[in-house]
């Protein structure tokens, strides 16, 4: 817990640090190349004691590091840190033996969130319904073969016999969700069964493909 407060901590001075106009300006130069510190005076048309203080700011906090000049050894330049604008969004981890993903049917959007994870991730994953259909929409087998695979040999499967109790369960519709409770991680995705259209079941594939590749990285095998 104190691991995750320092480093909540940390972020939150990063984020600090960001919210001044002089210091974003200076990041959004600095993507371009490297600057000294007298020619970020010059564009940005402020004293250089400003420019040391904003700068000492961002050197603090990780943004930006200085090197001498191997011409003029008394110039030194400012340049962005590679990794310096990475851990700037939310940030969450788990870890998990296998996802399981939940619809209400197991006939589309949870089938289909397992085939793309499976793309993505070498972590086992699963789904299920919390009442499964007798069989897998055709509308989700046709999406899946207009991207390259198939849902043919599934079979729609319940929650109950399928959860296991170190399972990371993301439920994909809101019906599944609001009946297992807040246990879930949860996606409110359109039910594509209910439109019919391939547009529906396209739109329901690629925001899945959104949300697995923004979870994908911030989950680690148990």
């Amino acid at each position: 817990m104190n691991v995750e407060r320092t480093n909540l901590e940390r972020r939150t001075a990063r984020h600090a640090a960001l919210a001044d106009p002089a210091r974003l300006r200076m990041l959004d130069l600095m993507t371009l190349g490297d600057l000294s510190p007298r020619e970020l005076q010059d564009r940005l048309g402020m004293p250089s004691n400003l420019i040391a203080h904003h700068l000492g700011v961002l050197e603090r906090e990780g943004f930006v590091s200085r090197g001498r000049s191997e011409a003029d050894r008394r110039r030194s330049y400012v340049r962005l840190e590679p990794a310096a604008l990475l851990d700037l969004g939310p940030s969450s981890a788990a870890a998990a033996r296998r996802v399981l993903f939940v619809c209400t049917a197991n006939s589309a959007r949870s089938q289909l969130a397992v085939e793309l994870w499976s793309q993505r991730s070498s972590i086992p994953a699963v789904s299920a319904g919390t009442h499964p259909a007798p069989a897998i929409a055709p509308g989700a087998i046709s999406a899946a073969e207009r991207h390259g695979f198939s849902l043919r040999a599934q079979i729609p499967q319940s929650f109950s016999a399928v959860v296991e109790d170190t399972d990371l369960i993301v439920t994909v519709c809101d019906a599944a969700h609001e009946e297992l409770g807040a246990d879930a991680l949860h996606w409110s995705i359109p039910d594509p069964v209910r439109v019919g259209t391939d547009g529906a079941f396209d739109a329901a594939l690629e925001d899945l493909a959104r949300r697995i590749d923004g979870l994908v990285d911030h989950i680690s095998a148990a």
